[in-house]
């Protein structure tokens, strides 16, 4: 298998990455708020108060992931932040916790920018795949994933860990019985 870098794709937005901080996390939430609306026009409202469980355990991972200096900010040639990708862990493996970019932004490559940035931080974060939670049925979530190396793995093969953000989700989000774990695998060299 390939690394992440050699599959990247060709960008169409003229965009830089740039690390994220804790005083970010302001710009992690609006970012992805207005995200979602991509998702109410498919049916699925994922607006949560800010004392939800939801966004609270939301914000919280997020926090983490920008203490460990694993979230990557998509900045346009304007120098607006248009979204971002956090890499979090589960069961000691990279896991996506969020990937959201824009709806102003989207279609123009930002979030397979992001992606691949995440998969280029998972491998040298020394993880031998990057794990996600995503929707199945919704073509810019399972198959968007699958078209860059993702696979759909059963909940009897997740860790413990993986197995209980699974649960989480499909207890408290909507469309919970689309909910799945899909895994990119990351090449191993020979020894």
């Amino acid at each position: 298998m390939q690394s992440a870098a050699q599959h990247a794709a060709p960008l169409r937005a003229a965009i830089s990455l740039r690390t994220g901080s804790a005083r970010d996390i302001d710009v992690l939430v609006e970012l992805d708020s207005d995200s979602s609306v991509l998702f109410e026009q498919a049916g699925l409202w994922l607006a949560f108060h800010a004392e939800h469980e939801v966004a609270v355990a939301e914000r919280n991972r997020w926090l983490r992931c920008l203490a460990a200096g694993t979230v990557l900010i998509a900045v346009n040639s304007a120098g607006e932040d248009v979204g971002f990708a956090a890499v979090g862990l589960r069961d000691g493996e990279p896991y996506l916790d969020q990937l959201s970019v824009r709806v102003t932004s989207m279609r123009q490559g930002i979030g397979t920018q992001l992606l691949y940035g995440a998969i280029n931080m998972a491998e040298r974060m020394g993880g031998r795949a990057l794990w996600l939670t995503t929707y199945r049925h919704l073509a810019w979530n399972r198959p968007y994933y699958e078209r860059h190396g993702f696979e759909v793995v059963p909940p009897a093969e997740c860790a413990p860990e993986l197995g209980c953000e699974l649960q989480f989700e499909r207890r408290l989000l909507p469309a919970p019985e689309q909910r799945v774990v899909m895994r990119r695998r990351f090449a191993v060299d020979a020894v």
